[in-house]
């Protein structure tokens, strides 16, 4: 059991795996059949007393905000979704999306060794940080054609490595489309649609041979946990999350903030809630 005292600074998993399914048994608690959920299943931050299990408590480094702590969770998403893709060092690598998890995975890429990072988006806020943050080439989709560009980028190979995150049919197409011959792909981007692939993505699948994954949520098994990874690299300054940090608002702001968000009337990218203002 892992021990705390009262006023120690913390971060939170919100999974609640029930440790007894088949993937718990194995460490794999994201893939729990009967898991709970700080925030959506159970409630979550917005109440002023939050109860969670001790084995869900991760002490934060002294040089460690609680702005950084908050994004924690983002962070060991990308983090998940980077390590399924097996970057090799060198590697050129494109990250569709930029969220902050798009925005923390191409750090990630990075920091495991690629060699070169394409960041696409369609907004030039956040190609802008996407640069700002060690992107290599930044692609605006709605101004140039991703495929193309990473193509003349690669000199025709396409990337060795490719991830998706904006959650979107067309992006998740051209991630295919943009990978190299034996390369990988992997989604993580939640779009709720359908995903019908052209027939020149169907035959690059077969052809180039790719390797397509999934990820979901992020893992804090004994043998690897993309939490306490994630808390290491921030204390160490080479994962940066505050510049991901763009609205700082009261609790007062909440529904005015979700609706700008649902309705995206303006930039945003993480936005922090912060009860004391």
């Amino acid at each position: 059991m892992k021990e705390f005292n009262v006023g120690d600074r913390v971060t939170v998993i919100p999974l609640i795996p029930c440790g007894s399914c088949e993937f718990c048994k194995v460490g794999e608690y994201q893939l729990c059949d009967h898991y709970n959920y700080l925030g959506s299943r159970t409630n979550g931050a917005y109440a002023e007393y939050v109860v969670a299990p001790a084995r869900n408590l991760l002490k934060l480094a002294d040089n460690v905000s609680f702005e950084e702590g908050a994004m924690t969770d983002p962070a060991s998403v990308a983090l998940h979704a980077v390590r399924k893709v097996g970057i090799l060092p060198g590697d050129k690598v494109a990250v569709f999306g930029l969220g902050p998890i798009g925005l923390l995975a191409l750090q990630w890429c990075k920091i495991m060794g690629a060699g070169h990072v394409v960041a696409i988006d369609i907004f030039e806020e956040k190609l802008q940080l996407a640069h700002e943050l060690g992107a290599d080439d930044c692609v605006n989709g709605k101004v140039d054609n991703p495929v193309e560009e990473i193509k003349d980028i690669t000199k025709e190979k396409g990337v060795e490595r490719a991830i998706e995150f904006a959650g979107n049919k067309i992006t998740q197409e051209q991630c295919i489309k943009s990978t190299a011959k034996l390369g990988c792909c992997v989604f993580g981007g939640i779009s709720h649609t359908d995903l019908p692939l052209s027939e020149h993505a169907v035959d690059g699948i077969l052809r180039k041979e790719l390797t397509i994954r999934g990820s979901w949520n992020s893992s804090f098994s004994p043998s690897f946990n993309d939490w306490e990874r994630s808390l290491y690299f921030m204390a160490n300054g080479k994962l940066r999350c505050q510049p991901l940090i763009s609205h700082r608002l009261p609790l007062s702001k909440l529904p005015e903030a979700f609706k700008v968000m649902y309705e995206r009337k303006e930039y945003f990218s993480k936005v922090m809630f912060l009860p004391e203002i």
